[in-house]
């Protein structure tokens, strides 16, 4: 028999936990040996299949994360404890696994830990960017400002991301459309116009004979073709996630002259609506490089982002090292940095330079797409008329189309 527990530890530490036990008696016993104090300790009950909610629904989505944030913000600006307020959430939720890792939380702080580190427990929920945030907070005591920061940073982030997937939808389904045109001719249309040159005995051009040839192992051996295309995709995953891997592949991308601007922009909006959160959140300037510098998404980025944390803890200001990095840095980005210095308002220019770049970004996403339209159609029409043109040609030649 399966009972749900939940004890305290010799610290004074809330667990929650399941033991497998004989009886009720028995399972007393053994949380006692293992040292635990029980506090409740019930019968867990299985649960039909049917009755079961699939964890892929049941997950938490960053809309959940971001819906949390702002309610908590508002209840600490209520003063409402910090455990009722985690408590009165986990109610809310809709979702299984939210409402058990907000309860757990809330347990943790009851037992006595700090919030942000009750918080860590659930990486894949809370990024090192969040739970640095929080943990600004609790030094600074300003906790419900910094979730209400940290709402706003994630309902841009999750705008921004929204609007780049939607944007790719259309380069997506054109390829997956040009895949299946080509398809289909070199499996189905080039094989029986083969057929038809062969029946002629004339000599046919080298171009002809390749497009035969592709399309004769394409029919007969598409196995080894979709063997090879799962292993170069499993390969180049494999090859982005090492160091060398991320070097090469970002250094390919920022020379590209299609993606270049475009990316360019990106990454520093990127930098610029990290580092005005964690400033204004009230951490210390050389912590807010570090914590951008790894989730900019960007090698290049990240060492020219920590490159610039050294020389800052050396007493050099930001802008002095971003000025090394011509190629990388904008004139605007940097002179709004150097004023924000000046100033001593770098937070507020750094927010300046977020909208004048994810409104840029915006136009160049656009362009971006609108320019890939005309270049898919050229591509799918260039490699549709060239395998027809290889084939029909030698027809032609012969007067069997005249």
């Amino acid at each position: 028999m399966k009972f749900n527990y939940q004890a305290r530890t010799t610290e004074g530490k809330l667990q929650t936990g399941v033991v497998e036990a004989t009886g009720r008696d028995s399972a007393f016993n053994v949380l006692k040996t293992h040292g635990l104090f029980v506090v409740t300790l019930e019968e867990a009950s299985d649960t039909p299949f049917y009755a079961r909610s699939f964890s892929f629904f049941n997950k938490a989505s960053k809309s959940d994360v971001v819906m949390f944030s702002r309610q908590v913000s508002i209840m600490f600006k209520s003063n409402v404890p910090i455990v009722e307020t985690f408590r009165a959430l986990a109610k809310q939720s809709r979702k299984q696994d939210f409402r058990d890792k907000i309860i757990n939380i809330a347990e943790e702080i009851e037992g006595g830990t700090p919030l942000s580190r009750a918080l860590s427990t659930h990486p894949k929920l809370f990024s090192s960017f969040y739970i640095n945030m929080v943990k600004a907070g609790e030094a600074s005591g300003k906790l419900s400002e910094v979730f209400g920061y940290l709402a706003d940073y994630l309902e841009r982030q999750q705008a921004f991301s929204s609007k780049i997937k939607g944007a790719m939808v259309y380069p997506v389904f054109v390829v997956i459309v040009f895949i299946a045109v080509v398809s289909i001719i070199m499996v189905y249309v080039i094989p029986q116009l083969a057929e038809v040159l062969k029946g002629t005995g004339q000599e046919l051009p080298f171009a002809t004979k390749v497009v035969i040839s592709i399309s004769d192992f394409m029919k007969t051996s598409w196995w080894i073709l979709l063997i090879i295309l799962a292993l170069g995709i499993f390969g180049f995953y494999k090859f982005s996630q090492t160091r060398k891997g991320k070097i090469a592949i970002d250094g390919f991308t920022l020379k590209v002259p299609i993606l270049k601007g475009f990316l360019k922009k990106l990454y520093l909006a990127r930098i610029a609506l990290n580092l005005s959160t964690l400033i204004s959140g009230g951490l210390p300037i050389s912590a807010s490089l570090e914590i951008t510098g790894d989730i900019v998404g960007s090698d290049a980025y990240k060492q020219l982002i920590l490159d610039t944390r050294d020389r800052v803890k050396r007493g050099e200001p930001i802008s002095s090292s971003l000025e090394r990095y011509p190629d990388l840095i904008s004139p605007l980005f940097f002179q709004m940095v150097s004023v924000g210095e000046k100033t001593g308002t770098l937070d507020s220019s750094l927010e300046n330079i977020v909208d004048f770049y994810q409104s840029d970004v915006d136009r160049a996403l656009d362009g971006f797409i609108r320019l890939l339209e005309p270049i898919f159609i050229i591509v799918l029409g260039g490699v549709v008329a060239g395998l027809m043109g290889a084939v029909l040609m030698p027809l032609y030649s012969g007067g069997m189309l005249g």
